[in-house]
């Protein structure tokens, strides 16, 4: 009989390929005993029986109740692979087991942080706009006047949500010397002080940052929390980067700010996906546009896995150390919104 963890790797609508790399995978297999680790669901009544002998459950939808803690007298760790912390699980029931719940959302930081520098440089220097007015041979040669067009260079940057999105993605900037700010309810100041960031209210950054990135995780109070008005605080010719997630933004109002001329917005997530192909927002000039791809890059989301073996071995050797998420102490704030690639931390920051 085997003496090893017996680990459920269900991590459906994930393939596993796109969490492990072949030599995570072995390691995984050398170290547990893994049940199904097949890229479609796992049969619920499979499930079920499962979790009576598992140690530990991956997936990316888990559901995590009184009834299946009951059931499930060895489970002592969860780890969900969607990238958000899911309201399918009781964490109050899995805290009184000492069950640790990790969420995979800090997997997502190095891709995604790629694909934000990425629409600040393409966004601040006007590169989309020129590219197609360039294929109507309407554009601009040697123009330094373009009303949105800046240099990243000493630009004051904010950042809504300083998470593990936020933090790489300001080490990519670093090389620029931008003066960073962030709004973050649950950042300590001496987090701030060791990022060399100035925490300030949500009005004060969106007032004083020509580039503002939307970072923040999904939370039950931040809904729509960049709406008409605090969109209108941004200073004229400012760079809106969304890359966490729609439901931190009015969506419309955005989009009327953009068409205004007045902002120039980059976008990866949208509130409806895929956006319908009659929105209006799809002829606007201003706004550049990519389709939830921030982690979609070969390889891009393979940081999980890593993060994965890191924490399950660091727990067997009874070190606190972890590279996966917990969950946070406000538990009431946790949304439990879907796909969740661009994310960062869940104090208002996801996979983000």
């Amino acid at each position: 009989m085997s003496t090893r963890q017996t680990l459920i790797l269900d991590a459906h609508w994930r393939t596993v390929d796109e969490l492990f790399s072949e030599k995570m995978r072995r390691a995984l297999d050398q170290t547990f005993d893994v049940v199904w680790g097949k890229n479609e669901s796992m049969p619920a009544a499979q499930l079920e029986k499962s979790l009576e002998t598992a140690d530990i459950l991956i997936s990316s939808s888990p559901v995590i109740n009184e009834q299946v803690l009951a059931d499930a007298p060895r489970l002592h760790t969860v780890v969900e692979v969607a990238g958000a912390f899911p309201d399918t699980i009781d964490y109050v029931a899995c805290e009184k087991r000492k069950i640790e719940v990790l969420s995979c959302s800090p997997g997502f930081q190095d891709s995604v942080a790629e694909m934000a520098l990425a629409m600040a440089l393409a966004g601040s220097r006007g590169l989309v706009t020129e590219h197609e007015l360039f294929r109507n041979g309407n554009e601009h040669w040697l123009n330094d006047n373009a009303k949105t067009d800046f240099s990243l260079h000493g630009v004051n940057v904010g950042f809504i949500g300083y998470g593990a999105i936020a933090r790489a993605t300001h080490r990519l900037l670093k090389p620029f010397n931008v003066r960073v700010m962030a709004y973050d309810p649950w950042l300590s100041t001496e987090v701030a002080s060791d990022s060399d960031i100035t925490l300030c209210s949500l009005d004060q950054l969106l007032q004083s940052n020509r580039c503002v990135f939307v970072t923040a995780a999904p939370t039950r109070s931040n809904y729509q929390l960049i709406n008409a008005s605090r969109i209108e605080q941004l200073a004229d010719a400012s760079l809106l980067i969304v890359i966490s997630r729609a439901h931190l933004i009015d969506f419309e109002a955005v989009v009327d700010a953009a068409q205004s001329g007045r902002i120039r917005v980059a976008i990866d997530v949208f509130p409806e996906e895929p956006l319908s192909a009659s929105h209006r927002a799809r002829n606007i000039k201003n706004m550049i546009f990519s389709p939830h791809r921030a982690a979609a890059v070969s390889g891009g989301r393979q940081l999980i896995g890593q993060m994965i073996l890191h924490d399950l071995k660091a727990k067997h050797i009874g070190s606190p150390a972890r590279q996966l998420q917990r969950p946070p102490q406000q538990l009431d704030e946790i949304a439990g919104i879907g796909d969740a690639d661009q994310v960062g931390s869940i104090a208002v920051d996801r996979d983000g």
